[in-house]
């Protein structure tokens, strides 16, 4: 299996218009582009089931919350990243 990986923002006009075309949608100059080429026979080296259970018990950090406290969970962890704080001058 080959792996190619692209910054979208090196791309030049016509590559990054035909990758466009491919995945849908237009792309941001801050995403990057990771490409899988594997044969029609080949199965993936991870499928997603067996990923999920190979995860340690740590991992499942909602595991055991009520909504409610998710919710909490998000607003505190979305504040201490700044992302819910008002944008603009203090």
């Amino acid at each position: 299996m080959e792996t190619i990986r692209r910054n979208v923002a090196d791309l030049d006009g016509s590559d990054r218009s035909a990758l466009e075309r491919i995945v849908g949608h237009a792309l941001d100059e801050n995403q990057r582009l990771v490409i899988q080429v594997t044969s029609n026979d080949s199965t993936p080296a991870n499928p997603p089931a067996a990923a999920d259970a190979d995860l340690p018990e740590w991992c499942d950090v909602y595991g055991g919350l009520s909504d409610a406290e998710i919710d909490d969970l998000d607003a505190a962890i979305l504040e201490r990243a700044n992302l819910s704080r008002p944008a603009g001058p203090t």
